[in-house]
């Protein structure tokens, strides 16, 4: 088998997927059967400068140059080979931000990064201008607040894109972005798969008493589907990306995507009636709708699946960083009794336990804002348990209570999409951290969303895994096929993971739950006004 992979590295059959996540950078190799062979990674952390998260241009490229030098490493482990040539390559990072440019391709100011929360004004006029939900940290928010500034940059940009099209820029010289990160930057209109003309004229209008040099049309990476080429390695790019010289131009480029298409690739959920939840330090439920929702709503985002379909985003920014602050701390109790420590089996035990709970969790209450949360409408966190004298206070309880709340914020986001707008949904994949220890998030996210939730062995591959499976379908799709066939036939061949379905006490208890939270919630704007 091992001599198998070696010869397809050799004859130039692998192919790459890079992934810029928040705090890794991870790259996978796979093989034409879609599976992977080796991968590498890098261990990166934003810096908070002069009030604004980023990434510095030189993390960018000693964090890829490292991390696919980690791959040529494992390459060489297991096979005994080198990277000479690959038979595509896939670019995918974090979506949204800002990364302006002059006409000396020099960056203008520090990359602004989807963390950021300084866009409220920029938002908000974009939002009624448009006649459409536009977030903090899309990029067009960010460029509308530059201006508001009057920041010193902004009549110097010739050109805007995401961290994944500044990558792919500068490894092919094609300024281009695959639709789903696209969606990111600005509306995409469904019957043109371009950016909205209505609001970039809207946009045209808002800023020409500025009277800038550039129009934003001509500033935007061009809008490229799946499937479709976005270039070659360039002999510069090879260089970038492999500092030791080994890999040789002329490898095909998938368009660059966004982390959030990469996820619906990797779960097989870009097919319409289809969704994924990640769930991990921030979690996110994207549903692949069949049509453009009937009216904005400030809780969902509008994007697009990687070949154009809309799709309704929940984004919550906390999820599982106060419940593993919780489990922590019974590890710290275990460790005080001189008890050796699995956190496997401590995350197993505790979170099988919860199960044994009230489906209501007793009455009791967690808010797991380690940080603010827009869906409920708050700008800062504090994380918060809260019960009453009468309530049922035992560990079952204590730990669902924490579960649901991981979740909480995501259910209230979906209930407009289910309950309002009446979305119908196939199949929902779940993949991310919180689903580690099987059966137990699964089955209290199907109460959540009243809806049957599957989690496949795959989905742990992640967005590098999903971008590498687009860089596949770019050059081994020789049916033809659209990319939700694709996917059907030539990637997950029927496998749809395993499926546990809401029970009716299940989903009862959750609601009861989400009606306490809700209620509870002027207690945690109390904290949060405490300044504590």
């Amino acid at each position: 088998m091992k001599s198998d992979t070696k010869s397809i590295i050799e004859s130039g059959k692998a192919i790459l997927g890079i992934e810029f996540g928040s705090t890794r950078i991870k790259a996978v190799l796979i093989d034409p059967e879609n599976k992977p062979i080796a991968q590498g990674s890098h261990i990166w952390e934003n810096q908070l400068v002069d009030g604004l998260w980023t990434y510095s241009i030189e993390a960018i490229w000693n964090g890829l140059q490292d991390c696919y030098s980690d791959l040529r490493a494992n390459v060489k482990k297991q096979y005994g080979t080198e990277i000479e040539t690959l038979g595509a390559i896939g670019i995918s990072a974090m979506m949204h931000g800002y990364m302006a440019f002059n006409a000396n391709d020099e960056i203008l100011v520090p990359f602004r990064t989807w963390r950021n929360t300084n866009t409220g004004m920029a938002a908000a006029a974009l939002s009624e201008a448009f006649v459409f939900n536009i977030p903090l940290r899309w990029s067009i928010s960010h460029l509308y607040q530059a201006i508001l500034n009057d920041e010193p940059h902004i009549n110097d940009i010739t050109y805007l894109t995401t961290l994944a099209g500044y990558a792919h820029w500068q490894l092919t010289g094609e300024r281009v972005l695959g639709i789903g990160d696209a969606s990111g930057m600005l509306p995409i209109d469904q019957a043109t798969k371009n950016y909205s003309a209505e609001m970039v004229d809207k946009f045209e209008n808002l800023i020409a008493p500025k009277k800038l040099k550039w129009h934003l049309a001509d500033i935007l990476p061009k809008v490229l589907l799946a499937g479709e080429n976005a270039g070659f390695l360039t002999p510069e790019g090879a260089k970038k990306l492999d500092v030791s010289g080994h890999l040789k131009p002329g490898v095909p480029l998938c368009p660059p995507e966004g982390d959030a298409g990469t996820g619906m690739v990797a779960t097989n959920a870009v097919k319409q009636r289809t969704g994924n939840v990640s769930a991990g330090t921030s979690s996110f439920s994207m549903i692949v709708l069949e049509k453009d929702l009937s009216k904005p709503y400030e809780m969902i985002d509008m994007v697009t699946t990687p070949d154009g379909s809309p799709v309704a985003m929940v984004h919550c920014n906390n999820c599982t960083s106060d419940l593993n602050a919780w489990i922590s701390l019974f590890k710290e109790y275990q460790e005080l009794l001189g008890v050796p420590v699995d956190m496997n089996e401590v995350f197993g035990k505790l979170y099988n336990h919860a199960l044994e709970g009230d489906a209501d969790c007793g009455g009791l209450i967690a808010y797991n804002y380690i940080s603010g949360e827009p869906v409920t409408g708050l700008a800062e966190g504090r994380p918060l348990f809260v019960r009453s004298a009468n309530d049922k206070f035992n560990l079952a309880n204590f730990m669902r209570a924490n579960l649901y709340a991981s979740v909480g914020v995501l259910k209230i986001g979906n209930d407009i999409l289910f309950n309002e707008e009446k979305i119908k949904v196939d199949r929902i994949t779940g993949h991310g951290g919180l689903f580690k220890t099987k059966g137990v998030a699964q089955r209290i996210l199907a109460a959540a969303l009243n809806s049957p939730i599957s989690v496949m062995e795959t989905a742990g591959e992640g967005g590098a895994w999903g971008i590498a499976l687009l860089a596949a379908y770019l050059v081994n799709n020789a049916k033809k096929l659209n990319l939700a066939d694709y996917l059907d036939e030539c990637v997950f061949a029927g496998n749809t993971g395993v499926e546990i379905a809401p029970t009716p006490e299940d989903v009862a208890g959750f609601n009861a739950y989400i009606e306490n939270y809700k209620a509870g919630l002027p207690i945690e704007e109390a904290a949060v006004r405490s300044k504590r």
